[in-house]
């Protein structure tokens, strides 16, 4: 029936395919925000076999829309019960809706349906798989916009051999992406400009990973309160700096993984399972290379925020200063960590908050007499502001973000 359509999901979006006017009702049902799904490509690479040819004769004759899967959108659609298919990682359902009234509900699967075909699925997979790659793409663009990133001059001022060729690497992978809009496909003479570029990405992302870990060694037999302010201050511009060369490095791997899906469902159709699940595990990988070396410099950036709560009292203009830098800087990793799913599961160190530490204060001000007022009121005079703000922001959000790291509470203890 024209009412009827197919959910296709392989975890990363979700593919609505039947007649155009179901599917938008389908989707402004559920409220969902979708882009064209090029089912044409997958006709073109289901096969030239008689089976091929009536999967991709049945499959131009629909129309689809793509939605990126998010926490909330995936909770939207698993009411409607997909169910796995022969096809690694790929679920499907097939809706109906309810006549006039709003809603949709699960049909069978009839002899039509594309999970009944598997030359379609490992087809339309593979389409969604590079609608998936350029979506997080074009994400990494307004993400650099948004951060004002100037990576040529990162990139030039790098005297190492290794990151030197990466801005010539982006122009032609740019190129290959604009020539395969073009043309709708991957020709050999784009393939033969590209096919060695990933090894330039890939050192150059282990290069700006190194980065992030020697920034984050500063802070080494870093315990007093001026040399961790020093440290905070060097290293907050350079970590920008670096996370927006990995932002581009990731970018433009999934620009390689995009053209490599093409070539192989051109060439070797019945690889496209694979290397798709294949390219789902690496990127996977580069994201835990990345949050291990993330998840370093925030342990370190929580250590600093322990030490500077720790000695508030005698530095209360150092101490906060340190806080509310860490804070930036950490801030500046969660947003690079959403912008590529990173998952965070961080501890909570133990940090003092500024309202303890008055609390503090005020109780040594007693026991000290008049000396000890007199503390009480520069303290309130000088960190006031800061001990209101802090108290529901700052020195807990480091903590919300460091992961698995050392706790320094007992050196801390001991430090003047």
């Amino acid at each position: 029936m024209d009412s009827d359509i197919e959910l296709v999901s392989d975890g990363d979006g979700l593919a609505v395919i039947g007649d155009p006017a179901a599917i938008e009702r389908f989707l402004a049902d559920e409220g969902l925000q979708s882009k064209a799904l090029a089912l044409p490509r997958v006709s073109t690479v289901v096969g030239g076999s008689a089976a091929g040819l009536q999967a991709g004769s049945q499959i131009a004759e629909s129309s689809g829309r793509w939605v990126k899967l998010t926490a909330e959108s995936a909770a939207q659609v698993k009411k409607y019960g997909l169910t796995p298919t022969g096809t690694p990682g790929v679920d499907h359902a097939m809706l109906g809706a309810r006549g006039n009234i709003k809603g949709w509900i699960q049909i069978a699967k009839g002899p039509g349906s594309i999970a009944a075909n598997p030359a379609i699925l490992a087809g339309g997979a593979g389409v969604m798989a590079q609608l998936a790659l350029q979506q997080t793409m074009s994400e990494v663009t307004d993400y650099l916009v948004k951060i004002d990133a100037k990576l040529d001059d990162v990139l030039r001022a790098q005297k190492n051999a290794v990151v030197a060729p990466m801005i010539g690497v982006g122009l032609q992978l740019e190129e290959a992406m604009t020539i395969r809009e073009h043309v709708g496909r991957v020709n050999e003479v784009t393939w033969s400009k590209i096919q060695a570029t990933s090894g330039t990405v890939a050192d150059t992302q282990a290069y700006a990973l190194l980065q992030l870990d020697a920034l984050a060694s500063k802070f080494e037999q870093k315990s007093k309160v001026g040399d961790l302010t020093k440290v905070t201050k060097e290293i907050a511009p350079k970590v920008r700096e670096w996370l927006a060369v990995l932002a581009r490095c990731f970018q433009l791997l999934d620009a390689i993984a995009v053209l490599e899906l093409d070539r192989v469902l051109e060439t070797a159709p019945e690889d496209a399972d694979g290397y798709r699940t294949g390219i789902r595990a690496a990127r996977m990988e580069r994201r835990e290379a990345i949050s291990r070396s993330t998840g370093r410099l925030l342990g370190r950036l929580g250590e600093a925020v322990a030490i500077a709560n720790a000695k508030v009292l005698t530095h209360p203009s150092a101490s906060p200063a340190i806080v509310q830098i860490s804070d930036r800087t950490a801030d500046a990793v969660d947003e690079f960590h959403q912008l590529l799913g990173i998952e965070e599961a961080w501890e909570d160190p133990e940090t003092r908050l500024w309202g303890m530490a008055a609390t503090e204060v005020k109780v040594k001000a007693v026991a000290a007499g008049v000396g000890g007022v007199g503390a009480v009121k520069r303290f309130s005079s000088e960190t006031g502001g800061r001990a209101r703000e802090a108290r529901g922001r700052i020195a807990n959000r480091v903590a919300e973000r460091s992961g698995t790291w050392r706790s320094r509470d007992d050196e801390s203890d001991g430090i003047d």
